[in-house]
């Protein structure tokens, strides 16, 4: 058996501290480890709920919405402001996380982890990614095909980072980032699609 390591900071804390004295909490995510086994996938019971959606005041997009994250290092507020203190430093771009209001430049987000926040427009791209669910107990297949019978190609521990290629039915075709594997993934292992969400080709 051949371990694919893969290392990835979800989010890092920042301390309303003067510089000397500031720490940092890193989060890492977990290895993938080639395999043909299927996980047992299980959802918190709130995540297929009615989702209530509305029009953003600023885009006129729908809210809720997932993005991605496209700085390096972007840092989470307390409020729509640069004046206002960081809540939460984040250093791993492509991490999902959802739109849940707007204003003005500023979009109020919530990570897979449901932390929520306020981040610049200009660190956030509509390039569509996931993680292996928070909620992961068992490590989830990556498949061949969309079918419950596919061939594994590899094992997915949470909060492995993946880019979405297209989402339909039950299933998401993904890209597991710097690795050579592709392949489908259960929605319902993912954050960063809605239960009802279809991504093209």
């Amino acid at each position: 058996m051949r371990v694919f390591p893969f290392r990835c900071k979800i989010r890092s804390r920042q301390r309303s501290l003067p510089m000397w004295r500031r720490t940092l909490f890193v989060m890492t995510c977990c290895s993938i480890v080639a395999s043909a086994d299927i996980g047992v996938l299980a959802m918190p019971a709130d995540t297929t709920a009615s989702i209530q959606w509305k029009k953003g005041r600023e885009t006129g997009l729908p809210i809720p919405r997932f993005v991605s994250l496209k700085a390096k290092n972007a840092r989470m507020r307390v409020g729509p402001s640069q004046e206002n203190p960081v809540k939460w430093l984040y250093t791993a771009p492509g991490l999902p996380v959802e739109i849940i209001e707007e204003f003005g430049n500023w979009r109020q987000i919530r990570d897979c982890d449901g932390v929520s926040g306020w981040m610049h427009r200009s660190l956030l791209s509509g390039r569509r990614t996931a993680v292996i669910g928070p909620w992961i107990k068992t490590p989830v297949a990556l498949s061949r095909s969309a079918s419950p019978s596919a061939q594994g190609i590899a094992l997915l521990s949470a909060k492995v980072r993946l880019n979405i290629t297209s989402c339909q039915g039950a299933w998401c075709r993904v890209v597991v980032p710097h690795h050579d594997l592709a392949g489908y993934v259960r929605r319902t292992a993912l954050c960063g699609i809605f239960p009802f969400e279809t991504i093209p080709n």
